[in-house]
């Protein structure tokens, strides 16, 4: 078995397909330290069974997906929103503390969409905060960082009023670090001018709680939602960010995170092989320099 970087993490929705079991089995198989799971395979076996099962495999836990969706205005909608964020902040501190030293009690927020009927992005941004507010002290007493994942543009719509690097730093800042913080994501964020400056503004502050990286890859997927590739197999310059990144002082755990139905057609043993090689090429010697400098 040849070991991959070990500060390479197994996002689950690479192998998107594999239940819990072989994911973990997969992953470990593979040389690998760390995975990111999901809250549907964890649902499928139960938290405890998960725990246990995560705490056999022998890896950390970098983080678990996904929170957020909390947009809708107040009723039921947004009641059940709140308490199924509630839930997964507990499945996170479960999580983390079955894994391996060095997990992570990360739980990745995706803010979700302009709210069906309406056109007002800046009052669904601010039902965000609004969530952040009632979440925090639940998160903080789990011992969970809420880590908000700001989304390329063209998912503001459906999936992330926000957008940029920025954007989720803002909304962090009223509250403690350690509960909200920010996830860096190459996909989402490679295009932003601005990305670098806030990069290194998210480690004066103390809220990079998160690394996630993927390429783009022009012409993008019919389906949008599918169009990450493998690190080094697109246009994505992983470099400026990786040193950013770890100039900040962050030492945790990077995943790789790939939505993409040809990665997910393939024999899943393959798709750990192709994601280490790809994170070796592209990723690893960023994370040495940065290191050694």
């Amino acid at each position: 078995m040849t070991m991959a970087d070990p500060r390479l993490s197994m996002n689950q929705a690479t192998i998107k397909h594999a239940g819990l079991a072989e994911a973990l089995r997969i992953t470990a198989g593979g040389g690998l330290q760390a995975i990111g799971l999901w809250r549907e395979p964890v649902h499928d076996v139960g938290l405890a069974t998960a725990a246990k099962m995560l705490a056999d495999s022998g890896l950390r836990f970098s983080s678990l997906c996904r929170g957020g969706f909390v947009t809708a205005p107040e009723g039921a909608e947004r009641r059940a929103a709140i308490d199924e964020n509630r839930r997964a902040i507990e499945e996170t501190a479960t999580l983390a503390a079955a894994g391996a030293p060095g997990s992570a009690a990360v739980l990745v927020l995706v803010a979700g969409g302009v709210p069906e009927g309406s056109r007002d992005l800046v009052a669904a941004r601010d039902r965000v905060a609004d969530a952040l507010a009632e979440l925090a002290p639940v998160a903080a007493s789990a011992g969970v960082t809420l880590a908000i994942e700001p989304l390329h543009p063209m998912y503001a719509a459906d999936r992330a009023v926000v957008s940029t690097l920025g954007q989720a730093l803002d909304l962090a800042a009223p509250f403690v670090p350690a509960v909200v913080g920010v996830v860096v994501d190459t996909f989402h964020v490679w295009w932003d001018p601005d990305v670098l400056p806030q990069i290194a503004r998210a480690g004066r502050e103390g809220r990079l709680a998160s690394y996630q990286v993927c390429d783009w890859k022009a012409p993008l997927a019919a389906d949008v939602l599918l169009a990450r590739h493998y690190p080094g197999d697109g246009v994505i310059d992983f470099g400026p960010m990786t040193r950013a990144v770890l100039a900040t002082g962050y030492r945790g755990d990077v995943e790789v995170e790939i939505f993409n139905a040809e990665v997910w057609a393939t024999s899943r043993d393959e798709v750990v092989t192709r994601t280490a090689a790809g994170f070796a090429e592209a990723v690893s010697p960023h994370l040495a320099a940065a290191a050694v400098g």
